[in-house]
C-alpha cells in the first residue's frame, strides 16, 4: 500500500507524523483528516472515500465467502476428495505464485481507482458465469477449476492495487488503523457469508451462492465511482522502465524489517491456513456433518478473526515480537485442535485460532506497509501476498494428500508443526539480530535485551 503524497517516507522508515513540506508544493484540497487518535478503533471510517470503499467491500466480501464455501462444498460433493478441494485452492492461488510480482509492478505503474474498477468488474462476471453453469445443471469439476484459475489471475492485479489504494484514501496517519479495519471488514463478511452459503446450499444448491457473489460486486464498483477524487492522496504512478521487478526484490532483500515478516507469513500461509481442506475433512470424515456444519466452522473462525482485527485496530501499531508470538500461539492452538476429542471442543477452539491467525496477518501486513517507501509499495505488497497466498499451490495439494491418506487430524497437525517450527526459527533469528534473550518467569514468557558481558581486564600476576 502507499501513503498519502509520497513525501513521508525516509530512509530507514522512521518518521514523525509531520514531515518537511516541499517549499513550492501547493496544499492538496483534501478533506481534513480526523484527529490522529491512534487508539480510536474506527478513526479511518470518518473519511468519506474510505467509508464508501469499506461499505462496498463488506458486500462483495460477503459474496466472496459465500462463493468460497459453495465452491469447496461443490467440489467435495462432485468428487468426494479432500485432494480435489486442495487442487481447487491451489489453482486459485497459483497465479499469485507465478505472476504476483508482475501484478505489483502494474499496481505501481497504473492509477489505482480505474484499475480496481476493471478488476472488480471482471470478478463479478466470473461469479455470474459459474452461477449460470451450476444453475443450468451442466457444471463439472473442471468448470470449477477453470473459474478458480481465472479468479486467481484477476487477483494478481486486484490484490496489490486494492491494498495500495487504502493509504491513498486515508493518508499516512491512518494506514495502520485502515489495514486493521480492512481485515475486520473481511472477517465480518466471513461471519455472514458462510452462514448464508450453508442455508442456500442446503435449500436450493450452490448456484445461487455463485450468483449472489457475482451481483455483490456492484457495491464496490458503485463505491469507487462515487468517490471524490480531489480528496484522495494519490501517489504518482511509476513510469514504465526496465528492471522494476528486480528493483523491488533488491529493495526487500536489503531490509530485515521486511524480510522476516514476509518469510514467516509465507510459512504460515502455505502450511497453516489450509482450513478448507481440514474443515471439510473433519465435517465429512470425523463429525459426519453437512454443509451447515462446514459453514458453522468457518463462521467460528471468522468470529475469532473479527475480534483479532478489532483488537489490532485499537492497538494502532505493529511490532515484530507480537507477530512472532501470535504465529507461535496460532500454531500451538492448531496442533491442540487437531486432536480435540469432541465436536464442541473442536468448534470452540476455532475461535482463538481465528484471533491469532488474523493477528499474524494484520501485524505482518501493517508492519511491512509502514516500513516501505510509497513508490515501492505495490511491488513489496505483491511480494507479501505472493508469499502469503502464493504458497498455497504448494501447501494445499501436499496437505490435501496427507489428509486423504492419514486422516483429518494428522493433516491439520502436520500444518501446525511446520508453522510452529517456522515461528520458533524466525523468533531465534530476530532474537540473535536484536541481541535478545528468552525470559521465562512468573510474569510470562518474553524476549528481553541480553545483558552485555562485562569487559575482561588483563591482570598482571606478580
Amino acid at each position: 500500500m502507499s501513503t498519502g503524497n509520497g513525501a513521508d517516507s525516509a530512509p530507514g522508515h522512521i518518521s514523525t507524523p509531520t514531515t518537511a513540506a516541499t517549499p513550492a508544493a501547493p496544499a492538496a484540497p483534501a478533506a481534513p483528516p480526523p484527529p490522529a487518535s491512534g487508539n480510536s478503533m474506527f478513526s479511518s471510517l470518518r473519511i468519506r472515500n474510505y467509508r464508501l470503499f469499506a461499505t462496498g467491500q463488506v458486500v462483495s466480501n460477503t459474496g466472496t465467502w459465500m462463493q468460497r464455501i459453495a465452491q469447496d462444498w461443490l467440489v467435495l460433493s462432485l468428487t468426494g476428495s479432500a485432494s480435489a478441494v486442495g487442487i481447487t485452492i491451489a489453482l486459485q492461488f497459483l497465479p499469485m505464485l507465478v505472476f504476483g510480482l508482475y501484478g505489483g509492478v502494474l499496481a505501481d505503474r497504473l492509477p489505482k481507482r480505474p484499475l480496481l474498477l476493471a478488476t472488480q468488474s471482471a470478478m463479478g462476471l466470473t461469479g455470474v458465469a459459474l452461477a449460470v453453469l451450476t444453475l443450468a445443471g451442466h457444471v463439472e469439476v473442471w468448470h470449477v477449476y477453470l473459474a478458480a484459475l481465472v479468479l486467481g489471475l484477476i487477483t494478481v492485479v486486484d490484490n496489490p492495487a486494492r491494498q495500495t489504494f487504502v493509504p491513498e484514501m486515508v493518508g499516512k496517519d491512518q494506514v495502520a488503523n485502515a489495514v486493521s479495519l480492512n481485515s475486520a471488514n473481511f472477517q465480518s463478511a466471513r461471519l455472514v457469508g458462510p452462514a448464508i452459503a450453508g442455508v442456500l446450499i442446503t435449500a436450493v444448491g450452490s448456484g445461487w451462492a455463485f450468483l449472489l457473489n457475482g451481483l455483490s460486486f456492484a457495491a464496490p464498483i458503485a463505491g469507487l465511482l462515487m468517490m471524490r477524487t480531489k480528496d484522495l492522496h494519490p501517489v504518482e504512478p511509476r513510469p514504465r522502465a526496465k528492471g522494476q521487478l528486480r528493483e523491488g526484490l533488491r529493495y526487500v532483500a536489503g531490509r530485515p524489517e521486511l524480510v522476516w515478516p514476509i518469510v514467516l507469513v509465507g510459512f504460515i500461509g502455505t502450511f497453516g491456513f489450509n482450513f478448507p481442506i481440514w474443515l471439510s475433512a473433519f465435517v465429512s470424515d470425523v463429525f459426519h456433518g453437512d454443509a451447515g456444519t462446514y459453514g458453522l466452522f468457518n463462521t467460528l473462525i471468522a468470529a475469532g478473526s473479527l475480534a483479532g482485527a478489532l483488537l489490532a485496530a485499537r492497538r494502532g501499531h505493529s511490532r515484530l515480537r507480537l507477530l512472532v508470538a501470535a504465529a507461535a500461539l496460532f500454531s500451538v492452538l492448531l496442533l491442540v485442535t487437531a486432536f480435540a476429542p469432541g465436536f464442541w471442543l473442536f468448534a470452540a477452539l476455532l475461535v482463538p485460532i481465528g484471533v491469532f491467525g488474523l493477528t499474524v496477518n494484520v501485524t505482518a501486513n501493517s508492519s511491512v506497509q509502514m516500513a516501505t517507501d510509497p513508490e515501492m509499495r505495490g511491488r513489496v505488497m505483491a511480494l507479501f501476498m505472493m508469499v502469503f497466498t502464493g504458497g498455497t499451490p504448494l501447501g494445499a495439494p501436499l496437505l490435501g494428500w496427507i489428509t486423504d491418506t492419514y486422516g483429518a487430524r494428522v493433516g491439520m497437525a502436520s500444518g501446525a508443526l511446520i508453522s510452529l517450527a517456522a515461528s520458533l526459527a524466525v523468533a531465534a533469528v530476530l532474537a540473535r539480530v536484536g541481541n535478545l534473550r528468552l525470559r521465562v518467569d512468573r510474569h510470562g514468557v518474553a524476549f528481553v535485551p541480553a545483558a552485555v558481558p562485562p569487559r575482561r581486564e588483563l591482570v598482571t600476576v606478580a
